[in-house]
């Protein structure tokens, strides 16, 4: 079957990238999710798998999960998830027949849509959505078999605009100082975790700040629409895409959500620029229906997202369907001028009194030890740490989690404590667990030379008094 207008061999090299680099995210994403499951997750973990099957129903959260559980099962399915991404990453899509490469993208999509939908609290970050909303549309791309189709291509490009087109507007309609460009005096250093270049992106000269700012609401705002033009033009507005977003990898740890948006941004670019296109047949009947299918399927789900972005009552990062099919996203609408963090500590001693030694727990990514200078995680998501900046800002981000967390250090649970980068009690588990609010802001050059402290705290509060195991 001959449909000229179906398919165009000038992306053939895009998609190769976009394929590989989004099972790269995907191996990412599950390695993560079974190197962290039990404590967050598991049967004896923060917020189980198990209970809450019980509370939801299956329309709510459709699972594999469903049918059984256990954490050994769910192991399985990480890793599973693990080998079948690394397989795609090396090029297993394009080896197969188009018959088989798409099931062995719908598989992983399916097995990474089971763990958000149990994740619950841990798995509500946008780019959750984002990932399994990429993947869903990379099932029906294809592979060498046929010449990439335009109309998920078309697809790709108005997921990329909704991400960039949806944070630049939650900015303008949120906090003020994204119209007077001055949000970027504080990012920085009360993002949730700030990476190793974090304290001297913060000392740049504020009229910098003020240029990156405007630099923001411009890609944000006026490239994505260029998405939609000729090319080069919209290869040229891809490629400031993803400058912006190497710019916002180096300045802090935001998980996978910049490298899945640089993802996304390649699959726009016209490969026909870089490597003549080589001869491709042209797609099967039953694919060409699928995708015809899938197209008119995306594009009404299209609507509710659609209208989040034109409502003056935007949401950031909301789901529409229990199959996160068509989602919307956004970024930083407010940003904080202060920098809270909690503080868990313990002591072995069996009664509290003013000379009790406390001994700090450390994270392994959020701010601790002021002499710590913070490290680069990203692309892999550390859950529980970025929970706990959630956590500082208000207690109730902490409510149904935090409560067991301390529990389990109590009991000296090998599982949570995997999760942390010290244990100050390895011997045997701490008699009370304390939690206190300090203040966190990043020292001066000054103060950076003279005490060696990336960052200064200041006590706050109590947030948790000391407690121990009923």
């Amino acid at each position: 079957m001959e449909w000229i207008w179906f398919t165009s061999s000038d992306y053939w090299l895009s998609r190769l990238v976009f394929q590989r680099a989004l099972a790269g995210v995907y191996l990412v994403a599950f390695v993560c999710a079974a190197l962290q499951f039990r404590a967050l997750i598991g049967e004896r973990g923060m917020l189980p798998v198990p209970a809450y099957l019980r509370r939801v129903p299956p329309r709510v959260a459709p699972s594999v999960f469903r049918l059984h559980y256990s954490d050994r099962f769910f192991a399985l399915c990480a890793w599973t998830g693990a080998a079948l991404s690394l397989a795609l990453a090396a090029g297993a899509g394009d080896a197969v027949p188009l018959a088989v490469a798409m099931p062995l993208w719908a598989v992983l999509w399916a097995l990474y849509l089971s763990i958000v939908n149990v994740g619950q609290t841990w798995y509500g970050f946008g780019w959750e959505s984002l990932l399994l909303e990429t993947g869903f549309l990379a099932i029906f791309l294809g592979n060498e078999d046929t010449a990439p189709p335009v109309l998920i291509l078309f697809l790709l490009r108005w997921l990329l605009f909704r991400v960039e087109f949806g944070a630049g507007l939650i900015k303008l309609r949120g906090d003020a100082c994204w119209r007077d460009l001055t949000c970027l005096y504080y990012h920085h250093e009360t993002q949730p975790m700030p990476g190793p270049l974090s304290w001297f992106f913060h000392h740049l000269p504020r009229p910098l700040h003020r240029v990156e700012a405007a630099a923001n609401h411009v890609t944000q705002l006026v490239v994505p629409v260029l998405l939609f033009t000729p090319q080069p033009v919209a290869s040229a507005a891809a490629a400031l895409i993803v400058l912006t977003q190497l710019w916002l990898v180096l300045s802090g740890n935001f998980a996978w959500l910049n490298w899945i948006t640089i993802v996304l941004a390649l699959s726009a670019v016209d490969g026909s620029l870089v490597a003549d296109a080589p001869a491709m047949p042209g797609p099967p009947l039953w694919y060409g229906i699928l995708v015809v299918a899938v197209t008119v399927l995306v594009v009404f789900l299209s609507r509710r997202p659609a209208r989040n972005l034109l409502s003056r009552r935007q949401a950031m990062n909301r789901s529409f369907d229990p199959l996160h099919l068509v989602n919307t996203y956004g970024a930083f609408g407010s940003v904080g001028r202060i920098r809270h963090e909690i503080v868990i500590e313990g002591t072995d001693e069996p009664t509290v009194h003013p000379g009790t030694v406390w001994r700090e727990y450390e994270f392994r990514g959020k701010p601790g030890g002021v002499r710590r200078l913070p490290r680069q995680f990203a692309p892999y998501h550390l859950r529980l740490d970025w929970m706990m900046w959630f956590a500082a800002l208000s207690p109730a981000y902490a409510h149904g989690w935090f409560a067991p967390f301390v529990e389990r250090l109590l009991e000296g649970d090998r599982d949570t404590l995997k999760l942390l980068r010290h244990n100050p009690f390895p011997g045997a588990p701490p008699v009370r667990i304390r939690a206190r609010l300090y203040r966190y802001r990043f020292t001066t050059w000054r103060e950076l030379r003279e005490t060696g402290a990336w960052w200064h705290r200041t006590h706050v509060r109590e947030f948790l008094p000391p407690t121990r195991l009923s």
